[in-house]
């Protein structure tokens, strides 16, 4: 599936709605993007561009235990997968942009304030926020670092992982697939001793 680039721009500011178990269903873990770029408005699936290695990286981790293609959709299949096992996937803030770097301070730390509100309402095991700059911004942690925060939100271990954009060029697949191994650890599914 390809779009035009008049088509990607006609999905600025759409939403895509959350990845959750339902309602009474365990979340074990909830994955947290920056916010929906426009390839992902227009597939409704988190992560969908095409380059983007969060899939690779959730398969290589142990997380998923089936490849997702998600740049034309994630199937039916594919989002049962992920809510049988426990994983969720949402955004800081909700609509879509071209680029993370649109969105507004005021935008990070009203999205921050939902997230804390939904991770309260869900008490999720593990939360795993992707991209260290986006969470020192939405919830004034300017010297925050990666990997596990001290403190809990609502009950909730609080992971920072490496954003799995392509324009993250310094990460690879595999670093990208220990970095969540050790949150996905943590919320119990995944074994094994955390990375070094």
């Amino acid at each position: 599936m390809g779009f035009t680039r008049a088509e990607l721009e006609s999905f600025r500011d759409a939403v895509v709605p959350d990845l959750l178990p339902d309602e009474g269903e365990p979340l074990r873990l909830l994955f947290v993007g920056i916010n929906p770029g426009l390839w992902t408005a227009a597939t409704q699936t988190h992560f969908a561009r095409p380059g983007n290695r969060f899939y690779p990286a959730l398969l290589a981790a142990g997380i998923l235990e089936h490849p997702v293609d998600p740049s034309a959709g994630m199937t039916d299949g594919d989002r049962d997968a992920f809510r049988r096992r426990g994983i969720g996937i949402t955004n800081v803030v909700a609509r879509a942009t071209a680029r993370a770097d649109e969105l507004t301070a005021v935008e990070l730390r009203e999205g921050g304030r939902r997230l804390r509100a939904l991770v309260a309402e869900r008490r999720p095991d593990v939360v795993a926020v992707a991209g260290i700059t986006a969470y020192r911004a939405a919830f004034d942690q300017r010297s925050a670092r990666a990997g596990e925060q001290p403190g809990r939100w609502d009950g909730s271990r609080v992971f920072v992982v490496p954003n799995p954009s392509g324009l993250n060029a310094h990460e690879t697949v595999e670093t990208l697939a220990a970095a969540y191994a050790d949150a996905a650890r943590a919320a119990g599914l995944v074994g094994g001793p955390p990375s070094a």
